[in-house]
């Protein structure tokens, strides 16, 4: 007997698929809305963690993934500047343990592609078009409303639906996404050969320039800058910038503005931060992933968290027999503690870019966060 049997989730990010999976292969009945007329296979790729891929491992689609990007080892650092030479190689943690690789990279579009097929293989209902606009609790459920109209009443509303979550917004949890001062292009692009790992270049005109292979023939490339008013431009204009600001870089960066130049997309988005204190859920509504808390991606433990939020909620509602204050106190007690930690150290590695702290001990910080991962959530 599981805590619940009809579940409503709104979103179809990473967070929300995870989550659908594991409650349909268990018998829960499982409906998923998203607001979007059809599922996000938009922008460049996304970097992973071993912590990430143990639960791709327990949702079972591993495999899959594991065919889908590029695993390695390690990570680099070039200086700017003719020639771009290595000046750091720093070892990885296993944060999935000794099963996974340390990290990979894939496409973004890959990640949701497999995501939504397993979630429709485990028997969960995906709907477009259909935004969750209203609820009514009652000691008999929820009653959610998609698009005005009431879809039924569930156990359980699960809201991940991402940084300007509307389930957030619905429960009257006050907390939103801040700026954090930084903003991030971001373009998909081929992969040279020399490129086997992630690859971080400090200093220059932006606070840092590196890339991320994501298959054989793929990579994605991006520059962290101060956050300005990019929004609304060309996608001309776009690829144009991102080539100009990373003139400073030599080594594969010439690779990726020929790139560029013949037309790849760039995109530009800013960095946020926050958390939601305790509780995260309002009685049969909880929000997790990015509508619950969000951080830069310098330690790419964003996606990992949602993905920990999913398996921990799930596991809870799957092994108890009622959705009660103890699960809720046990969900908060695994889950607050290691997302705050993330998005503290996170924020800290930018802030430390932004104020020019030549003095902060940065690997130390992150391996920090790596072996804390490495603990299952």
């Amino acid at each position: 007997m599981t805590a619940v049997q009809k579940v409503a989730i709104a979103g179809s990010g990473v967070a929300a698929l995870a989550t659908a999976i594991q409650l349909a292969k268990a018998g829960v009945e499982v409906d998923v809305f998203e607001a979007a007329p059809q599922l996000s296979l938009g922008g460049s790729g996304i970097s992973l963690q071993g912590n990430a891929l143990r639960v791709f491992d327990a949702l079972g689609v591993w495999d899959d993934i594991r065919e889908a990007g590029y695993v390695f080892q390690g990570l680099h650092l070039r200086a700017p500047g003719p020639g771009a030479p290595v000046v750091a190689q720093l070892p990885d943690v296993n944060s999935g343990g000794p099963d996974y690789p340390a990290a990979m990279g894939m496409p973004r579009a890959e990640l949701a592609r497999i995501l939504f097929a397993a979630a429709e293989k485990a028997g969960a209902t995906v709907t477009f078009g259909a935004k969750v606009t209203g609820i009514q609790q009652s000691d008999a459920g929820v009653e959610v409303f998609v698009n005005e109209e009431s879809a039924g009443v569930y156990d359980l509303l699960v809201g991940a639906d991402g940084l300007n979550s509307t389930v957030r917004e619905l429960i009257g949890i006050e907390t939103k996404p801040e700026p954090t001062g930084m903003g991030i292009w971001r373009s998909f692009v081929s992969r040279p050969a020399e490129v086997e790992r992630s690859e971080l270049y400090y200093g220059g005109p932006v606070y840092i320039a590196g890339y991320t292979p994501t298959g054989e023939n793929s990579m994605y490339a991006f520059l962290v800058e101060k956050a300005q008013d990019r929004f609304g431009i060309s996608d001309e204009d776009a690829s144009r910038i991102m080539l100009e600001e990373s003139r400073a870089y030599d080594g594969p960066w010439n690779s990726i503005r020929d790139d560029l130049a013949a037309g790849a997309p760039a995109n530009y988005t800013w960095f946020t931060k926050h958390i939601v204190p305790a509780p995260w859920n309002r009685d049969r509504v909880v929000i997790i992933g990015d509508a619950a808390h969000s951080c830069p991606p310098t330690i790419a433990q964003g996606a990992a968290q949602g993905l920990e939020d999913a398996f921990v909620l799930t596991e809870l509602l799957i092994a108890r027999d009622e959705l009660d204050a103890a699960l809720w106190d046990e969900f908060h007690a695994r889950r607050l503690p290691r997302a705050t930690a993330v998005v503290e150290a996170s924020v800290q590695l930018g802030q430390w870019q932004i104020d020019g702290d030549r003095d902060a001990d940065a690997p130390g910080l992150i391996f920090g966060i790596a072996h804390r991962m490495a603990e299952p959530a």
